[in-house]
Parts: C-alpha cells; sequence; structure tokens
C-alpha cells in the first residue's frame, strides 16, 4: 500500500508541477490544486494510518502512542482543503476577472 501511496504523490505532484509550466491561466490553477492535493496525501501518509486503532483514549484506559491514531495530520489535511477549496474559488474569480479585461486567458496576457 505504501508504494500505492508514493507513486499517487508522485504523479499528483508531477502532473501539478507540469501544469504550472503552461501558459494558460487555468492549468496553473488546476496544477496548485494537483500539487496541494499531492501534499495533503503526504502529510496525512506521515501520521501512520492505524487499522482498528480508536482516535482518542478510552476512559479509564492507559494511553500509549501505539495504541491511538494521531488526529494531528488528520487536523492538518482537514485544514488543507479547506483553505485550498477557497484559495482555488479565489484564484478563479481572479481568473474570469483577469480574463474580462484582456481578453484571453494567458498569464502573461499576450496570445
Amino acid at each position: 500500500m505504501e508504494l500505492v501511496l508514493s507513486a499517487g504523490i508522485g504523479v499528483l505532484a508531477a502532473s501539478g508541477i507540469w501544469l504550472l509550466f503552461r501558459p494558460r491561466t487555468y492549468q496553473v490553477i488546476i496544477g496548485l490544486s494537483l500539487l496541494s492535493y499531492a501534499v495533503n496525501l503526504f502529510i496525512f501518509g506521515m501520521g501512520r494510518l492505524r487499522v482498528d486503532a480508536p482516535p482518542i483514549i478510552e476512559k479509564g484506559g492507559a494511553g500509549g502512542l501505539l495504541t491511538h491514531a494521531d488526529p494531528l495530520p488528520q487536523a492538518l489535511v482537514l485544514t488543507a482543503i479547506v483553505i485550498g477549496f477557497a484559495m482555488t474559488a479565489l484564484f478563479l474569480v481572479v481568473l474570469l476577472a483577469s480574463r474580462g479585461f484582456s481578453g484571453n486567458d494567458h498569464v502573461d496576457g499576450r496570445e
């Protein structure tokens, strides 16, 4: 499973970086989104996914690092998803305004 996760992160990061170098604004926005998805998967993967482990310590039970799941990477990824969604929406609004003013959607404003 680690190989599949690593390959997925690599493919998302590589396509995101490739799209960042494209001349059209929409492709740059999609590249930023793909790159943020790759970073989110990386952070989530670093949290060591535990199967059948409770996210919190049960009442009266002794706590240990090996007996429960780490909620910090999950909270970081959830926050990053919300921020990424807002960033993408803002970029799309700026893209539409820029296209209305210049008449094209190139990054530098020229054909």
